[in-house]
């Protein structure tokens, strides 16, 4: 019988549509309905309690299909939690009265950082208590989606074998996503607890080049 991760669609076994996935999803910022709060952080404690419970639930639902049905999930799957993600970042933003400094280069690093902190190694300096962004160009942006998406490709294979054990692969699928949400909440609270700079001395180009 082959190995699950030999079974992989190119979906998964080709990174460089996980890595467009990832360009194309940190594009738009989501608005926020939640107003600045008197204690932010117990705001967005609740905030990201909530969202990790929402992608666990998501994540485990889509993960149900067992063996290759269930990785034609996987894509499906990790768009599905990095948009409960990037609601949760922007309403932990706007929970500190911070929406407007929250830009496509925060919303790469609250998701991502965790997954993969060397690339984003030439984006963010820590300074004290600040933290320097600096704006990135199509190009950087590219090659930090392209580093993340080998590493969220690379973890999908690793955890393969959950795709062939229904009931059980899904509730591991579950917790996964409820860890990962936590990591990113933990990520977007030290952000916002600190002072966010961001430096564009060469200007931004965020436009794919041609052809």
């Amino acid at each position: 019988m082959p190995k699950p991760s030999s079974q992989l669609p190119a979906v998964i076994t080709d990174h460089s549509r996980v890595t467009q996935a990832i360009l194309d999803f940190v594009s738009q910022i989501p608005d926020s309905t939640v107003e600045g709060s008197r204690n932010p952080e117990q705001e967005a404690q609740r905030l990201a309690t909530r969202a990790a419970q929402r992608a666990a639930l998501t994540a485990g639902s889509l993960a149900l299909p067992p063996g290759p049905l269930g990785w034609l999930t996987v894509l499906p799957e990790l768009i599905a939690i990095w948009k409960i993600q990037a609601q949760m970042v922007s309403d932990i933003a706007a929970a500190y009265g911070k929406h407007p400094e929250l830009g496509r280069e925060q919303m790469l690093w609250c998701l991502f950082r965790h997954t993969a902190a060397q690339a984003f190694r030439d984006l963010v300096v820590r300074v004290g208590d600040r933290l320097l962004f600096r704006r990135v160009t199509y190009s950087v942006a590219e090659r930090i989606a392209k580093t993340v998406g080998i590493k969220v490709t690379q973890r999908a294979v690793g955890q393969g074998i959950s795709r062939w054990l229904p009931i059980v692969g899904a509730m591991g699928v579950g917790a996964y996503a409820y860890y990962d949400t936590g990591q990113v909440a933990r990520t977007a609270i030290a952000m916002f607890n600190a002072s966010i700079e961001t430096d564009d001395p060469e200007g931004t180009d965020l436009t794919p080049p041609a052809g």
